[in-house]
């Protein structure tokens, strides 16, 4: 558990300095370190009357370090969101200006600045999968 807060707390970091292809490394890492909370949790929650008899100190040490996990949770999350908002803003500006830099600026015949679309932009790809 306290591995998983840790490469959270690191992720966090990472992308709170702007160092999102850093922070991408983490993922492996992170995927398994959750892979294998989940699977634990499993276990102590099938034996969690043997465990709260059997070793309640241990019990409550481990609820004090799910609370933790869930702290850095979800500041990773929020954290994630704004790099992500961030992220799509950019690229949403970036297109704009774009497709304004492409746009003709001449005068039609009825006195308006004449649009091709021949030659505006075809916009950009945008992955929205961070």
């Amino acid at each position: 558990m306290s591995a998983l807060v840790n490469v959270m707390n690191e992720e966090t970091t990472l992308l709170r300095a702007g160092h999102v292809r850093q922070a991408s490394t983490l993922t492996p890492d992170k995927a398994r370190l959750a892979q294998d909370y989940v699977g634990f949790a499993r276990s102590v929650q099938r034996q969690g009357d043997r465990l709260r008899a059997e070793a309640p100190t241990a019990v409550e040490r481990l609820k004090l370090g799910h609370e933790s996990l869930a702290t850095q949770m979800a500041e990773n999350l929020r954290v994630l969101a704004t790099a992500r908002t961030v992220t799509e803003d950019i690229l949403t500006d970036v297109a704009k200006v774009v497709g304004q830099q492409n746009k003709a600026k001449t005068y039609g015949r009825a006195g308006t600045i004449a649009a091709d679309p021949g030659s505006a932009a075809r916009g950009i790809a945008i992955n929205r999968s961070l």
